[in-house]
């Protein structure tokens, strides 16, 4: 489970709580200037000294508020599909398996993770070849085999045209729950919303 307890960050918002359990998606909504990616950058450890934070933050009982980046074990997919176009389609997603994946086992893992996103064939592939929708699963395949242990979305929908979108978004949703872990979802999209999911509205502070 992730929880965000009494999360307070100066000038934006104050005492944020909430709690994602594992296989669930909690959608965070609010109007543009209201803090919801610098609540995420708070979350993965990258807050810009501009903000004073106080709160906690737990991930399956452990507390993370205070550890490093790479040591908070959490996956972050942006609006922007950001991969290294001097690298393969297949060299992209090799960067993001743990070191304890050796040897020929590597490039399995890869294959079959382009396998389960329909990308068969596309490991020597250039990432500027992809079309946009393509961009996106390589993306969020590159964030899942780090093995998060939850998950952060940052509109990650809003580029893709609505056909895409909503195809692309089933997707994910599919795939985040198989994978059983907590995912936090910013949009300002309603349909972005999973069927009965939880919403937060994030307003300024008052």
């Amino acid at each position: 489970m992730l929880r965000v307890k009494n999360l307070t960050i100066e000038p934006l918002f104050r005492g944020v709580s909430f709690e994602v359990p594992r296989g669930e998606i909690v959608t965070l909504m609010g109007p543009s200037g209201s803090g919801k990616s610098t609540l995420f950058s708070w979350t993965i450890g990258a807050l810009s000294a501009d903000f004073k934070a106080q709160g906690e933050l737990w991930l399956n009982e452990r507390r993370c508020d205070f550890l490093p980046v790479e040591q908070r074990d959490l996956g972050i997919l942006f609006q922007d599909a950001l991969l290294f176009d001097s690298f393969s389609v297949g060299q992209n997603l090799l960067l993001a398996l743990p070191a304890q994946i050796t040897g020929r086992a590597r490039k399995a893992a890869v294959l079959e993770a382009l396998a389960s996103a329909g990308l068969d064939g596309h490991y020597n592939s250039d990432p500027a070849t992809l079309s946009g929708g393509e961009r996106a699963r390589v993306s969020l395949l590159r964030a899942l085999l780090a093995r998060p242990q939850a998950l952060l979305l940052d509109e990650p929908f809003s580029r893709l045209d609505k056909t895409l979108r909503a195809a692309f978004r089933a997707w994910v949703f599919d795939t985040v729950r198989e994978r059983n872990i907590p995912v936090v979802l910013v949009t300002h999209d309603e349909e972005d919303i999973p069927p009965g999911g939880e919403v937060l509205q994030l307003s300024r502070w008052q």
